[in-house]
Parts: structure tokens; sequence; C-alpha cells
């Protein structure tokens, strides 16, 4: 593997530019998370690769891909950029961060819960920008180059750093309107008999699993309508089409304003987790961590309310 010369050592901007084009696999993506102009961006590290004496990147119509020698570089440089990250914000005056930070979570848990928090963060920081990926799909987080994952519930497959950040109550909610019409379920046991609305949060194990005096409860059930974003299964049950299985986050305004009923308050159902997580490991920079140290410390301050 080549080595960087003294005059490319010194201009840590290139190292930075190298490994966001490469993390979004694409110049132009790069360049306006940057401020620069494509050309501009194609040209640093073209000078960078002359430097080394080694191609980095190698350049399709369809992609932009590390190559191997791109790869180990990139596995090198990155803990580095992250090292002096962390420097310049500890001796910043005020501890300011800056440039751009990607985070990826549902959109509910996003536009519901996240978002509406940051308004104070964002005024103490106002030189970063923060770019949010919002969707319930399972991403390719190093691919998406996201620097922090918000997800509910542990992803076992995933190589990524987990960090717990807190716990959401689960909640089994139906509409007046809809429970006029199908009636009221006593107990968990009653759903079998009613309709379902599914959705990434009713699809795990334990959506559909109750607790009381000792007496624990697994109902089967399948959703008479699906959708794979729990806002479309939190709009389809507030619709009247059935009863869906989330989190509280998911519908805690729906529950304020009674368009959703909570069902069987007595029984005890399983929290779900929330996590963050880190792709980069300990490479994760600055601003990344950050976020989420404001969050969870939000979080905390709401639990101990509660």
């Amino acid at each position: 593997m080549a080595t960087i010369n003294s005059s490319s050592l010194k201009d840590i901007f290139a190292l930075r530019l190298y490994s966001r084009v490469a993390r979004l696999g694409s110049f132009s993506a790069a360049a306006r998370e940057c401020g620069l102009s494509q050309p501009q961006v194609s040209r640093i590290v073209a000078d960078l690769e002359a430097d080394l004496g080694r191609r980095l990147l190698t350049r399709t119509t369809r992609a932009v891909v590390p190559t191997e020698g791109g790869s180990e570089f990139l596995a090198r440089i990155e803990p580095i950029l992250a090292a002096l990250d962390e420097a310049e914000y500890s001796i910043r005056e005020g501890g300011e961060l800056r440039g751009v930070v990607r985070l990826s979570m549902p959109t509910s848990v996003g536009v519901r819960e996240v978002i509406p928090r940051l308004a104070s963060f964002t005024a103490k920081h106002p030189r970063l920008r923060m770019h949010f990926l919002l969707e319930d799909r399972r991403q390719d987080l190093v691919r998406d180059a996201v620097d922090v994952a918000i997800r509910l519930g542990r992803q076992s497959d995933s190589s990524a750093t987990a960090r717990l950040m807190t716990t959401v109550p689960r909640v089994i909610a139906a509409s007046p309107v809809y429970l006029e019409r199908y009636g009221v379920p006593e107990t968990p046991g009653d759903l079998s008999a009613h309709r379902i609305v599914g959705g990434p949060a009713s699809a795990v194990p334990s959506a559909w699993t109750f607790e009381r005096d000792g007496e624990k409860l697994s109902v089967d059930l399948q959703p008479h309508f699906s959708t794979n974003e729990n806002s479309g299964a939190v709009a389809a049950a507030t619709a009247g089409i059935g009863i869906t299985s989330t989190t509280l986050w998911a519908c805690r305004r729906e529950l304020t304003d009674g368009s959703l009923i909570r069902l069987f308050p007595e029984w005890k159902t399983v929290d779900i987790p929330v996590y963050a997580y880190f792709p980069m490991g300990r490479a994760t920079r600055a601003a990344g961590r950050a976020v989420i140290e404001y969050l969870a410390a939000d979080f905390r301050r709401e639990d101990s309310q509660n």
C-alpha cells in the first residue's frame, strides 16, 4: 500500500472528501454535501490518487466503488478522521459541531419523536447540516453512508455498534368507529374474531404477547390489511379498518385526541427497545455521537417525568 507524502498529509479536506465519495458512491452526492461542484470533487480526489500513486475508486456510469486498495485506505483513514473530528469538537468554543451528519430511522420515529426534539440542538450547532433518511425498510447503512441509524428492536444481523437509548411501550389500539361497528374485544383472546391491521411494529413475535397477574398469552393473528410503514398502519387503524399493534410513539397524538383508543390497558405488553446503530463503530464522527447523546438525555428526562 502506498503512503501519503507530506503535502497530502496536510490536506485533511481531501481525505474527508474521499471518505464521503467512497461511502456515498457518488461524486455528485459528496459535492452536494460539501457545497462544491462535481468537477471540483472529482479533481480533488484525482489529485489525492496521484499523490498516492494508486487508484482509489473505480468509476462507472452507474456507480463509484472503492478499489481493493481504496477500501483498505478508507478503513485506515476513517478512524483518524473521526479522531480529528473529536479533537476539533473538544477545543472548539462552545463545542460547536460542523459538517454534515446523516441519520436514518423509521418515518414515524423521525417525524413524531426525533425531529421535534432537535430545535435546541440545531440552534446550538448552526453550522452542522443534518440529513435524515426516513423509511421503515432495512437499509445497508454502510452503502447509504449513514453515520447513525435509530431502530426499534435489536437487529441481530447488524455488524454495527449498537447502543440502547430507551424503551417504548407497545400499544394495541383501534378507532371509536371500528369499535362501535365491530364491538370492543374484552380480552386479547378475542382479537382472533377481529380485523387486524399489520405494519412493521406488529410483525415481530412479541407484537401480540400479553401478561397479567402471572398469566401469559400470545395470540397468533393474520392481518386483514397490512403496510410496510408504521405510519400507514396507524392511519388505517384511525380510519376504522381494524386493530393494530404499534408503538406509543407512533400513535401518541391519536390517543390524545381520541381518534384511537387503547385496548387492554390492564394487560402488560412487551416494551420495544430503541437502539442507535453506529455503522462505523469507533470511527463514527463526533456529530453522530453528539446527536445520540442529546436524544438519549432527552428520552431519560421524559421517562423520569412519567
